[in-house]
């Protein structure tokens, strides 16, 4: 038999899915990913010699498709214009909403699915100040590159620098090509929407996706083939720590709303509330100056005790009037 989860924990979910709490986690993802890679300046020298030592890895390894793809683009220019409109535009407009979607309609995967993005962009920036990595668009012309993004400059929005807009290159750091988040962000949009579309075009389109992302990279000479398996990589590494970094976030959470409501308890108390620990649905007496109120009883009334004589166990308030002494026996 199906559980269903009760309304408060519901709308206690709820709650916390806000638009206005959201968004600035997403322009986090964004702010992050484009000007943090400024905090990564490494010196040229150190970058181009890592892009180099990938280049060496791969051609030993035979699988430098970013050689034969960039000619390919180079030469067509139906396939590099479109590529360089894709490598410029999607990641900056798929992922946010991809995410915008999931708060609208899969609210209960929403967070975990924004944690793991996070998480794994963070990564990825640490990624870049450890490895600062010259792509293969910026090295010598005897590598055998072309930078599609500076031939159909003309086409686009953007300069030579990159993805950035023209006039804009000196506000991104273009030594930052290990790992890529082009790569990293399409895998996750990938997965979004195999796992959460709900048709046989979104599958197509999750698995279509991310591929031809990587196919992007390469053929405009942005990143290595290594670079894309390396975003693979820090997705994956984002996968595994993400659960942990939830737990911390309640942690945290608790922590605060557990404090808020032990002020609010003690306020409750002293202002005449039900104390901390007293059962539901019952009252204590309150004894003062000879007044007494029973449980449910509005007005006190007066009542005279007098030494040695005193109620039977059994007896109710009208067995003895008031101030009479009861019977004995």
């Amino acid at each position: 038999m199906p559980q269903t989860e009760t309304p408060g924990i519901e709308a206690d979910r709820r709650s916390r899915l806000r638009w206005w709490t959201e968004l600035p986690l997403i322009l986090l993802v964004y702010a992050s990913y484009s000007a943090g890679r400024l905090l990564a300046r490494g010196d040229t020298a150190s970058a181009v010699d890592h892009g180099l030592a990938i280049l060496r890895i791969e051609k030993f390894l035979h699988i430098n498709a970013e050689h034969p793809l960039n000619r390919l683009f180079t030469r067509e220019a139906w396939l590099g214009i479109p590529a360089d409109f894709w490598y410029a535009s999607l990641h900056y407009l798929v992922t946010p909403a991809i995410l915008i979607w999931l708060f609208r309609s899969r609210a209960q995967v929403y967070r975990a699915a924004r944690t793991w993005l996070m998480t794994s962009t963070f990564i990825g920036l640490i990624g870049f100040t450890l490895l600062p990595t010259c792509p293969p668009r910026l090295l010598s012309p005897d590598y055998g590159f072309v930078d599609t993004m500076a031939k159909y400059s003309s086409y686009g929005w953007w300069g030579g620098d990159a993805s950035a807009p023209r006039g804009l290159g000196g506000m991104t750091n273009q030594y930052a090509a290990m790992p890529s988040l082009h790569c990293g962000w399409a895998l996750w949009c990938g997965v979004m929407l195999w796992r959460y579309g709900g048709t046989r075009l979104t599958k197509v389109v999750g698995v279509a996706y991310p591929l031809l992302t990587a196919i992007v990279v390469m053929g405009t000479a942005n990143h290595y083939l290594l670079d894309a398996v390396a975003g693979v990589f820090v997705m994956g590494l984002g996968f595994l720590l993400a659960p942990r970094v939830m737990k911390g976030a309640d942690r945290i959470r608790a922590r605060f709303v557990g404090r808020g409501s032990l002020v609010a308890a003690r306020s409750a108390a002293t202002s005449g509330g039900t104390p901390v620990g007293a059962s539901v649905g019952t009252e204590a007496s309150i004894v003062s100056g000879g007044c007494q109120t029973s449980p449910g009883e509005r007005i006190p009334r007066q009542r005279e005790s007098q030494p040695g004589t005193g109620a039977e166990p059994g007896a109710s308030p009208t067995d003895a009037g008031d101030g009479a002494p009861a019977p004995a026996r």
